[in-house]
């Protein structure tokens, strides 16, 4: 990134306007316009005093790396694949460190299950059948979902799921941490 989108990407950071940078700096606020348009370099001692105004060392500055824009919205195809066995898993937007929740959607072939050993972490889930139906286990607990049933539970507690219908099981799930 040059000096000229660095400064002005971290002063929107900050939310401060080109006037407020600039009183905070002691310069005048075309100096900071002319600087972010890269009309003009300012000197060492000039882009000191303006970064003293956020306040940022000047190796912290030259060292930031702009976030990338998250994307908001996204098509069937940008879903992330997943499979396990013959379940297969779409995750809704890229894996973010520090991102708290995962949607997924879920297909199930008829006879397919997350496996014979129960699952368990650390998160709650909850989910929505679209089609199909899913023989859902929680701890001593098992249900039958079909289409427009749901689930929540605390995913601490093992759990299982299985199409033990004789077409595909959609379904829609959500996690509260991520747990992948």
């Amino acid at each position: 990134m040059e000096l000229a989108e660095r400064l002005k990407w971290l002063r929107g950071r900050h939310g401060l306007t080109q006037r407020e940078l600039a009183r905070r700096a002691g310069v005048n606020n075309s100096l900071i316009s002319q600087i972010e348009q890269a009309a003009v370099n300012p000197s060492v001692a000039t882009l000191k005093r303006i970064l003293d105004g956020f306040p940022i060392t000047m190796g912290a500055f030259f060292s930031l790396e702009q976030e990338p824009v998250r994307q908001c919205f996204f098509r069937q195809q940008d879903l992330l694949p997943m499979q396990s066995g013959e379940v297969q898993m779409w995750l809704l937007g890229p894996l973010h460190r520090g991102h708290k929740l995962a949607l997924q959607r879920e297909r199930y072939p008829p006879g397919a299950d997350t496996g014979p050993e129960m699952l368990s972490n650390e998160a709650e889930e909850a989910g929505l059948v679209l089609s199909g139906e899913i023989e859902v286990t929680v701890g001593e607990q098992c249900c039958v979902l079909q289409a427009g049933d749901g689930y929540y539970f605390d995913t601490r507690q093992p759990h299982r799921f299985r199409n033990i219908g004789k077409v595909p099981c959609e379904l829609v799930s959500a996690a509260t941490p991520p747990t992948f």
